[in-house]
């Protein structure tokens, strides 16, 4: 009887100055075929880092934003299996075996998967309610798939087919302190401003970020 072979896995990444996280990820990630990195321009240690591992491929792009580069970095990928996280996230071992069981399944499979989130903030657990049911796209497969292009910001994954959500959490280390909270915060305010105003919305969004404070 002939052994079924396992099927692969791309695990895709999008980074600018990563360098705290990069080498951490790419340890988690180390049980994909492969992982390739789409950065935009990193002035730190990113790209050196990444070329330092013989499974890992580095891609320099420039920045337009996040459904043009994550579209970008899924076309790369060379298996249809794609493992999509960002640079401060983290694959439990749990997580890590429903994963594989998943894509290495004999029955049918959906064609994305959801996981939920638990956020850490100054490697603390956040336990607000909003933040328990946070869940996004991670895995699916590339041949499923594709990312709306009217977002900027937030992107939308348009699925073909069933989407389940996996029972084991992803590690999502938010925010390392209260200046990278603003920082964060005020870059995806003024991105998810210039969405909403290519689109006609001149309303909250763009007052809230733009205005002066007085």
């Amino acid at each position: 009887m002939a052994i079924k072979e396992p099927n692969k896995i791309s695990a895709l990444l999008i980074t600018l100055n990563e360098e705290k996280n990069i080498d951490e990820v790419l340890d988690n990630l180390s049980f994909a075929d492969e992982i390739i990195v789409v950065d935009s321009y990193s002035t730190d240690s990113t790209p050196e880092r990444v070329q330092q591992r013989p499974k890992a491929t580095l891609i320099q792009r420039k920045f337009k934003n996040y459904t043009d580069q994550k579209g970008f970095a899924m076309e790369q990928a060379s298996y249809n299996w794609i493992l999509f996280l960002d640079a401060d996230e983290r694959v439990t071992s749990g997580l890590k075996e429903e994963i594989l069981q998943v894509v290495n399944s004999t029955e049918e499979t959906a064609s994305a998967y959801y996981f939920l989130r638990t956020f850490m903030f100054q490697d603390k657990v956040l336990r607000f309610s909003g933040w328990q049911t946070d869940k996004n796209y991670r895995l699916f497969k590339k041949s499923k798939v594709h990312f709306a292009d009217d977002r900027i910001v937030h992107e939308t994954l348009v699925v073909d087919g069933e989407s389940k959500t996996l029972k084991n959490r992803l590690i999502h280390f938010s925010y390392s302190s209260y200046e990278d909270y603003k920082g964060k915060m005020l870059k995806y305010g003024r991105m998810k401003a210039l969405d909403e105003f290519k689109k006609g919305k001149k309303g909250s969004w763009f007052h809230s970020v733009f205005r002066p404070s007085y």
